[in-house]
């Protein structure tokens, strides 16, 4: 099992450096680059200005060099003026350049500066993805248990009228983008077209104090968009197991339905839905983009549109190195959940 780990973090450290690599890459191509000066200054600048302002902000390096910096592996830019004043990525306001550090990277906890929102880059995301937290934590409390629930059920007796009354539910839920169950539920419950203000059409209240009224709808609409898919995985899986000869075995020798399902069925039909759920945690954390822009909530995915829409290039970058670790993080941990839960896998 040891030596399994070290080759999957082995992997996950290339695998983060490349998908790392390409984001940088695509982030710093001259058009974006010429964007992010024009807007520093004014979209009147000259050719000249622009390329003026990019080599003073070390933007002009070679790609390798400019990554090399940014990670922290290499010394950070520094740029000295006809006048004779140095500044640098390194070189903090208000302080000396001799004083400040060398190397002052992603590795160092340096992850750039803001130009939109005037803030550290990691100050901004750690502050937003707390708040994506709570949401993602809310949202797996309800859809998880939910859609193994209806899994199960639905698998136990297969081509019953529960099973094909869950599965149908399961599929529309999957088949209803989010935005439109969103928009759907606001119009119900938040507004007074059908006189049932039960609920806050905005979830940015519950960035400061979560309720019932500001924070279900949110979780209820992301909830029920990936319940179907793991409550048709879980489905399946149960299926299978159901028809398994040490089922029917189980069932000759009279031991009763319950006890065949929650002791014997249960475990082995979990392993599969135990990836999905696990994949579950990037797709919240990347696809809640549409319901906190729905929904007003200020959240990592908010932060994610604004960066982009504003081609706020270090603010984007900390956001992609944050969505690779939680991606690759979860990889691991399904991986290694498998082994256990499998136990052919565990002796092999």
């Amino acid at each position: 099992m040891g030596r399994f780990i070290l080759r999957r973090l082995g992997v996950m450290l290339l695998t983060a450096l490349c998908l790392t690599f390409i984001v940088f890459w695509l982030t710093n191509l001259y058009p974006n680059l010429e964007k992010l000066a024009k807007t520093q200054g004014n979209f009147r600048m000259s050719d000249e200005a622009v390329t003026s302002y990019l080599t003073r902000e070390g933007y002009l390096q070679p790609l390798p060099v400019k990554y090399g910096q940014w990670l922290g592996i290499l010394p950070g830019h520094v740029f000295t003026d006809d006048e004779g004043k140095t500044t640098g990525r390194c070189i903090a306001r208000e302080q000396l350049p001799e004083d400040a550090p060398r190397f002052c990277g992603v590795l160092q906890g340096d992850w750039g500066y803001s130009t939109v929102f005037k803030d550290e880059a990691s100050n901004i995301i750690g502050k937003r993805l707390g708040l994506t937290g709570w949401l993602m934590l809310a949202v797996m409390c309800v859809m998880v248990p939910s859609a193994l629930i209806l899994g199960v059920l639905a698998g136990m007796r297969e081509g019953s009228r529960t099973d094909r009354t869950l599965s149908t539910f399961s599929i529309a839920s999957t088949a209803t983008p989010e935005y439109v169950s969103g928009v759907i539920f606001i119009a119900v419950f938040a507004s007074s077209a059908f006189g049932l203000k039960w609920f806050k059409g905005s979830a940015t209240s519950a960035m400061d104090d979560i309720t019932w009224a500001n924070f279900t709808l949110p979780v209820i609409t992301i909830a029920l968009y990936g319940m179907g898919y793991i409550a048709r995985m879980t489905r399946a899986s149960m299926t299978e197991v159901m028809t398994a000869q040490y089922i029917r075995t189980a069932r000759l020798k009279g031991v009763s339905f319950p006890n065949i399902v929650m002791k014997h069925a249960l475990r082995n039909a979990l392993i599969a839905p135990f990836t999905v759920i696990m994949l579950q945690f990037p797709w919240l954390l990347n696809g809640v983009v549409i319901v906190e822009t729905l929904f007003n909530y200020k959240g990592f995915g908010w932060v994610l549109v604004q960066a982009a829409g504003n081609n706020d290039i270090d603010l984007l970058l900390g956001c992609s190195v944050v969505a690779v670790f939680v991606v690759l993080v979860t990889q691991l941990i399904s991986d290694i959940g498998y082994v256990f839960l499998n136990p052919r896998i565990r002796i092999a």
